[in-house]
């Protein structure tokens, strides 16, 4: 099967999965998309709920509030986040990024999409995939996340994908012509195929457990 087609029998028999929709769980706003994805890795969302509330109560999650925090008052805040010696550094740098743009997501969402990921990438702390993730998810650019659970599914499916992130990417890009909507929806459906199937076993008992993936 194509990608196309692994993305189609994904949506029709997962449905669509509303991820990361304003007003919808785990993301209240594209602010919250932002501090949550710096504040997630390396721990769970369990942890990052206590942070989020925490910076939330103290911010209302405004950049410019989160840049007039102390390093010290920040860093008590996001405390149950853990690895809060990086994360804070991280939080701090993409509140100054966002105020070159006076603080205007609409001013961000409007460059080229190679700028936005150029930049978020030279922020310290912020790797490939998070920097996808905010393009995707906050600054509405199509793109393809190469996360743990996409490696996963694809060896399952066949593929073994390249161990470099960019070139993953693009074996994926030359093999599937996507717009934003069906890059947004695929990434989630992935992600809770993911946390579903977690096993062997558990695959072997999925509806994807015949299927193969072949790409040119």
């Amino acid at each position: 099967m194509t990608i196309d087609e692994l993305y189609h029998l994904m949506l029709t028999t997962m449905g669509p999965q509303h991820w990361l929709e304003p007003g919808v769980a785990p993301a209240e706003t594209p602010w919250e998309i932002l501090w949550g994805g710096v504040l997630v890795q390396n721990t769970n969302w369990r942890n990052v709920d206590y942070a989020l509330a925490n910076l939330k109560q103290a911010t209302q999650f405004e950049p410019e509030q989160v840049l007039a925090l102390t390093p010290s008052e920040l860093t008590t805040l996001v405390k149950p986040a853990g690895f809060y010696t990086r994360k804070v550094p991280t939080l701090q740098g993409l509140a100054a990024w966002s105020g070159h743009y006076a603080f205007d997501l609409a001013k961000i969402r409007a460059l080229p999409a190679a700028q936005i990921r150029r930049e978020l990438k030279d922020l310290k702390g912020i790797g490939n995939e998070t920097a996808d993730y905010f393009s995707m998810y906050v600054f509405n650019k199509p793109t393809i996340i190469v996360d743990t659970y996409l490696r996963r599914l694809f060896t399952r499916l066949g593929v073994n994908l390249p161990s470099s992130y960019v070139k993953a990417q693009a074996v994926i890009a030359a093999n599937w012509r996507f717009d934003f909507a069906a890059a947004r929806e695929f990434h989630a459906l992935i992600v809770e195929f993911g946390k579903q199937v977690k096993s062997a076993p558990d695959f072997q008992r999925s509806f994807l457990a015949d299927q193969q993936l072949h790409l040119h």
